[in-house]
């Protein structure tokens, strides 16, 4: 197969040892095959990485303007960001976003690719650098620019932008330790189809561990991305751990939802427990106290993706594997000493 062109159905027959025109019949008419010539295609097809063609003979080229885009979820205003950044950059020259969400679901991601590339789109960008075996065959098999974002702790399909998820949690257990914190909780989104939420726990088990603090399991929570979830896990922490003096969500949501519960059992921010975030979403800086978190430049990330698959299409094959947009740390007011950004 040509490396730089999509696998096409002639490959896929000849990996089956079929004709064309039965490899076509088992997409279009599987009933009409018989069981082991039907399985000995789908393996194939599976293998090799084909999509049929959707919008076959509607285009002389056979690729459309449109760029592909999956998220875990747009109900989260963090990927609203970046989606705005895909959108303004590529909608500047002439291209269409196709967006999905995936549920922070493997499986769901891996049938949207499928169902994206059926479409024949002129690059497509994802969400992180963890996939599904199948799914990695299908992106490397589209011979089409990919882009994984939010994830740069790894190495990409084709290219990634983002920021280092582990480098960012330790600088903030880092700064949490300076201010004086010596017993630190973790609250973060559920590790599971989730290489961001896992390498945050991660950055954060490290960086305690070097600076000699306590690394114990019991110091670690997962919740779900809500106001409840961060509230419901401060209480299970303080329950279990009084001696907790500071805690380091993986999202701001949760940030916000336990500093809102504090303030309803009137635990003094930060007097008795000093409190970090992660996103600087709008609210983080609106609330009273304000909360200390990491910044992420989400905007950017959009469009710095949209922009390498643009480099790409017009024939530039330079764009760096990588790109690292970095983190900064938002000292505020949930946290000593903090209160300036």
């Amino acid at each position: 197969m040509d490396q730089h062109s999509p696998v096409r159905m002639e490959d896929v027959a000849r990996v089956a040892g079929v004709s064309a025109i039965t490899v076509s019949r088992v997409i279009h008419h599987p009933d009409k095959v018989a069981d082991t010539t039907r399985e000995r295609v789908l393996a194939a097809i599976e293998t090799t990485g084909y999509v049929p063609n959707r919008v076959a003979g509607s285009l002389a080229s056979n690729q459309t303007r449109i760029i592909g885009a999956l998220v875990p979820t747009v109900t989260n205003s963090i990927f609203a960001d970046t989606i705005d950044g895909l959108t303004d950059e590529l909608g500047a020259q002439g291209y269409q976003l196709l967006l999905g969400a995936t549920g922070y679901s493997l499986g769901e991601e891996t049938r949207l690719i499928n169902a994206i590339l059926a479409q024949r789109p002129a690059g497509i960008v994802v969400t992180g650098l963890q996939h599904e075996p199948a799914a990695e065959t299908l992106l490397r098999a589209a011979r089409i620019p990919v882009v994984e974002t939010w994830n740069v702790d790894g190495r990409p399909i084709d290219m990634a932008v983002g920021f280092s998820n582990f480098n960012a949690c330790h600088a903030m257990v880092e700064r949490l330790v300076a201010r004086g914190a010596r017993c630190i909780g973790y609250v973060g989104a559920p590790t599971l189809a989730n290489d961001r939420a896992a390498q945050r726990v991660a950055g954060y088990r490290a960086a305690v561990t070097a600076l000699g603090l306590e690394a114990s399991d019991s110091l670690i929570y997962e919740g779900k991305f809500s106001f409840a979830a961060g509230a419901g896990r401060l209480r299970d922490l303080l329950a279990s751990r009084p001696d907790v003096d500071a805690v380091f969500f993986g999202n701001d949501i949760l940030a916000l939802g336990a500093l809102f519960e504090c303030q309803r059992q009137g635990i003094r921010v930060p007097a008795d427990l000093a409190i970090a975030g992660f996103d600087d979403v709008e609210l983080a800086a609106s609330v009273a106290p304000a909360l200390t978190t990491v910044r992420i430049h989400r905007y950017e990330i959009g469009r710095q993706a949209a922009h390498k698959i643009l480099e790409r299409l017009q024939g530039d094959t330079t764009p760096p594997a990588l790109s690292d947009l970095g983190f900064e740390i938002i000292e505020r007011e949930t946290t000593p000493d903090g209160g300036a950004d």
